[in-house]
């Protein structure tokens, strides 16, 4: 199973296409090229395997973030 995680741009590198981005509090640097929208602080990205694959909007993330911080409290997913 793939997983794409959803995090905040806190910081942008346009020229070498990169960007951190925060989950969590875990920050990430991921790469950019996929994404085919211009990309701005604040805005929030899907990530897997070190890519950003596209931008999503603030309410799909919050979603997706509340989801997996109710996971993480688990003491066993299966």
């Amino acid at each position: 199973m793939c997983l794409g995680i959803p995090g905040k741009v806190v910081e942008l590198n346009t020229k070498e296409q990169w960007a951190v981005i925060d989950c969590l509090g875990v920050r990430t640097k991921v790469y950019t090229p996929l994404v085919m929208e211009q990309i701005a602080l604040g805005d929030f990205l899907m990530a897997h395997a070190g890519y950003a694959i596209g931008k999503i909007d603030v309410d799909e993330a919050k979603e997706t973030l509340k989801l997996l911080e109710e996971i993480s409290r688990n003491d066993c997913l299966f």
